[in-house]
């Protein structure tokens, strides 16, 4: 892939915003020494909290490690990893749905990062809840775990829709953006509550957008 990737971990590599995604990919590696985190949703609990570039730039850094990983854009309201990625989004998830023969060869696409792979949402369905609450999506998930060591989905905010509370039970755990400044106090504890009613596994919070000297950025 020719197209330089407008990600910090990429382009910036020693910023202290770059740092901050190692030490979100340290902390959810220590948060589960038992049973290693295989499945991970990132959400937000309102639209325009950064969700996607968090994802983003965190599977980066998962992959830098040289963990094979997938990213999975299941936001199949306003899908946006393809666009971040620079790749059509024709075939994805939803082709996965549908198709039997995509379980044993998902149309995975390569990013141009090593160690990491794309699956867009592909179509968009009219009933994306059902979708990702169904039994097929479950064989979708087992399948994507046999190709990776780590599969990451993105999902649609919380207070919007229930997609994310839907598949954050199929999951290990969700990872909540909230955004510094933007996020309502009440929107955030709206998400929490909405997640641990069907006993969904909140491993943290994310702040996005935070001050540059809330990262200390001079060490």
């Amino acid at each position: 892939m020719s197209k330089q990737l407008d990600l910090v971990t990429l382009t910036n590599p020693h910023s202290p915003a770059a740092e901050a995604y190692r030490t979100l990919r340290t902390n959810l590696t220590f948060t589960a020494l038992d049973k290693p985190i295989e499945t991970l949703i990132v959400t937000s609990a309102a639209p325009d909290e950064g969700k996607s570039t968090v994802l983003a730039n965190l599977a980066v850094t998962m992959a830098q490690s040289e963990r094979r990983t997938i990213l999975v854009d299941a936001d199949l309201r306003r899908p946006g990893l393809h666009d971040i990625f620079g790749v059509a989004n024709e075939r994805g998830l939803t082709t996965m749905i549908v198709e039997e023969a995509t379980l044993d060869h998902p149309p995975l696409l390569e990013t141009g990062v090593e160690n990491l792979w794309l699956l867009p949402s592909g179509t968009q369905p009219p009933n994306p809840a059902d979708i990702l609450g169904s039994r097929r999506m479950e064989q979708v998930i087992a399948a994507l775990i046999a190709h990776a060591e780590i599969v990451l989905f993105d999902a649609p905010p919380v207070v919007s829709v229930t997609d994310a509370a839907v598949l954050g039970t199929k999951v290990d755990g969700v990872l909540l953006v909230v955004r510094a400044g933007h996020t309502r106090r009440e929107h955030a504890q709206r998400a929490q509550e909405t997640l641990e009613r069907v006993h969904v596994r909140i491993l943290g919070a994310v702040l996005n957008d935070a001050p540059r000297g809330v990262m200390l950025g001079g060490y």
